[in-house]
Formats: C-alpha cells, sequence, structure tokens
C-alpha cells in the first residue's frame, strides 16, 4: 500500500509540474497543442485542456483513494495494536492478583473472593479485614508526564 501511496503522489507531483509548465510557458503548450490532429487552433486549445483535465481528475481521484485508504488501514492497526495492549495489561493484572493474594488463616473463598472469617459487616465498631495494596493501571513512571514527581530533595 505504501507504495502505491508514493507512486501516486510522485504522479500526482509530475502532473502539477507539466500544468505549470504548461501554463507558465505558452511556447510548449501550443508546441504540444500542435501535435494533435488537423483542427483549428481554438479546437486544438480545447481538446488540450479538456485531455489535462481528465488526467488530472483520474490522478487526483486516485490520490485521495490512497491517501483514504492508508488512512484505514492504519487506524485499524492502531486499533488492533491498542486491543493486544489491553489484553496484555489484563493478562499482567491477572497474575499480579494471583501472586500477591493475602493467606488468611481459616479464610474462605466464594466465587474466586477471599474473606475474613473474623470480619461481619453488620458488626458495630471498625472490625474491616485489611485490604492488601493493589497494583492501579497506570503505575507510576517517572517518564509519564501525568504522574507526580519523585521524592526530591528541595532546590536550594
Amino acid at each position: 500500500m505504501l507504495a502505491l501511496k508514493r507512486i501516486v503522489t510522485v504522479a500526482v507531483m509530475i502532473y502539477l509540474l507539466l500544468a505549470l509548465l504548461f501554463i507558465l510557458a505558452p511556447a510548449v503548450r501550443s508546441t504540444v497543442m500542435g501535435m494533435g490532429s488537423g483542427l483549428s487552433v481554438i479546437e486544438q486549445e480545447r481538446q488540450f485542456f479538456y485531455t489535462m483535465f481528465v488526467i488530472g481528475a483520474v490522478i487526483l481521484t486516485l490520490h485521495l483513494l490512497t491517501e483514504n485508504l492508508d488512512s484505514v488501514m492504519l487506524r485499524r492497526a492502531v486499533s488492533q495494536n491498542e486491543g493486544k495492549i489491553n489484553e496484555l495489561k489484563a493478562r499482567l493484572y491477572d497474575t499480579q492478583q494471583r501472586t500477591t493474594a493475602p493467606t488468611i488463616p481459616g479464610a474462605r473463598t466464594i466465587d474466586g473472593r477471599l474473606t475474613d472469617p473474623t470480619f461481619h459487616p453488620n458488626a458495630t465498631g471498625n472490625q474491616t479485614a485489611e485490604q492488601p495494596p493493589r497494583p492501579t493501571f497506570p503505575q507510576s513512571d517517572p517518564s509519564l508526564s501525568n504522574t507526580p514527581p519523585a521524592d526530591r530533595p528541595p532546590l536550594a
């Protein structure tokens, strides 16, 4: 696709250079128009500009199509890569959850969740089971602009 896009772009550039040459140099235009059949000068000029118009329309249509196809393919590739990244993040999160699961003596699992036998939600007081620290995404990375700065000594 990239090769086709480059070929069409080069064709557009050559067409534009030839069009500028024919517009700015009337001698070249009259020489090229004189190559036609035995028509009058006005008919030769009309036929020349009609041909230039058709060639320009075809080349610019090809250029538009290749640009749009390239854009669609790039967007599709980006969305596929984002899906792969999200899948890998989910796998990483799952493996971190499995490795950091707390071991509470006497704890039972209900639907894959650990429960503490000493925790009673209806009891009075502040009796809550201690929750293990869970990683959040994105984790703080000093290279990212949206993370808080690392603990640094104040500048003096």
